[in-house]
């Protein structure tokens, strides 16, 4: 296992969040987590990238081996776990650009030739997500997650605000960013939370999980999954599936 999560619970302000959460993700493996907002979904990406905020009562985190459970963000992000955030911060001073450039860790392609894929030049010499629409900021952050090149991408909401033009651009981006066009052996992996379920149809999961109240209660088929949620709610997803 790339990941592994034993029996996490967590905390956000002394309120548990988590509870006993189990989850497996292997190298190449691409995993959707569905649940209704507030079930936990994001604060299990924050706890699994070292938020400060996320105070882990009990349970463990090992990723490519070691034990990261209460390791900062930083020596995270050096292991080679990188997150793309729901709805990141503007800051102001700071050039898209500059940021682009100090972290630049991909060898395969250069800046530019990755910046026209995701049609983002014009943005560059711009303050970060200063003024950017829901679909620049997602293409913003895919950007930064391109040069840092991590094993583990954790997306969060990564269709949230975004129009069906620029869906397809990234959709495009985050299918070749976890290595789906590849037909060799994939190492990278990624866990991807979605309501509207439109990434699926530009990126192949590998398995989906259901999170309510805090806890991963069943796991499947990503598409068939979705189709139920959609159709008859997450409740009844998560009894067909037990």
């Amino acid at each position: 296992m790339l990941l592994a999560i034993e029996n996490l619970t967590v905390e956000i302000a002394e309120k548990e969040v988590l509870q006993d959460v189990n989850l497996m993700i292997g190298h190449g493996e691409t995993h959707v987590l569905f649940g209704k907002n507030g079930s936990g979904k994001t604060t299990l990406l924050m706890a699994i990238m070292g938020f400060s905020g996320c105070r882990i009562i009990k349970g463990k985190i090992t990723f490519k081996d070691i034990d990261i459970t209460h390791l900062p963000i930083n020596e995270r992000a050096r292991l080679g776990i990188g997150m793309s955030f729901q709805r990141p911060p503007t800051i102001r001073g700071v050039k898209v650009h500059d940021l682009i450039r100090t972290f630049n860790n991909n060898g395969e392609e250069t800046i530019e030739q990755i910046v026209n894929s995701l049609h983002f030049k014009e943005f560059m010499e711009r303050d970060i997500n200063l003024g950017f629409s829901g679909g620049e900021i997602k293409k913003s952050e895919l950007l930064q997650l391109i040069v840092q090149n991590p094993e583990l991408i954790l997306l969060d909401e990564p269709e949230s605000g975004v129009d069906l033009e620029n869906i397809k651009i990234i959709g495009r981006v985050i299918k070749k960013l976890l290595q789906k066009n590849l037909r060799r052996q994939r190492f990278k992996a990624g866990l991807v939370i979605t309501h509207t379920g439109l990434i699926l149809n530009y990126l192949e999961a590998d398995k989906g999980h259901l999170m309510l109240n805090g806890r991963i209660i069943c796991e499947g088929n990503p598409r068939e999954m979705f189709e139920t949620i959609e159709k008859r709610g997450y409740e009844e997803c998560a009894r067909c599936q037990r």
